[in-house]
């Protein structure tokens, strides 16, 4: 089954629930005054659902491949934020370890699919020959 619009991509569903949170989590207290690192870490995670869209919407496996790894290094960003974010610390170390997970989980999803893209481009190529 084919997937028609960046909508159906799990790891974009999974990518704006993560964004929701870095949301609701950067509203209170301290972080909602730290505005340097709270607008960054918010940029930083709606980066990652935008270059998943992005890479989508160009309908070409290399540039979705392309936009999947900026995604994931976006994912990366968010979670060296958070460490910051624990060390000050504008978070407990419950909402650090329960965000940490779905980054890295959503990281493994996309690198996976990275693999799995580009397997599809050398088997296309394969059979070519």
């Amino acid at each position: 089954m084919k997937i028609q619009k960046f909508e159906e991509l799990n790891i974009w569903k999974l990518s704006l629930e993560i964004t929701k949170e870095i949301y609701d989590l950067t509203s209170k207290g301290n972080f909602s005054k730290d505005f340097g690192l709270r607008d960054q870490i918010r940029r930083a995670v709606v980066s990652i659902s935008s270059n998943i869209v992005e890479g989508f919407e160009k309908n070409n496996n290399n540039e979705f491949v392309r936009f999947l790894k900026i995604s994931k290094g976006s994912a990366g960003e968010v979670r060296n934020q958070l460490y910051i974010a624990l060390a000050i610390p504008y978070i407990s170390q419950k909402e650090f370890d329960e965000l940490n997970g779905k980054l890295e989980n959503l990281a493994c999803q996309v690198g996976a699919f990275i693999v799995y893209l580009q397997k599809k481009k050398i088997n296309k190529e394969f059979l070519r020959k």
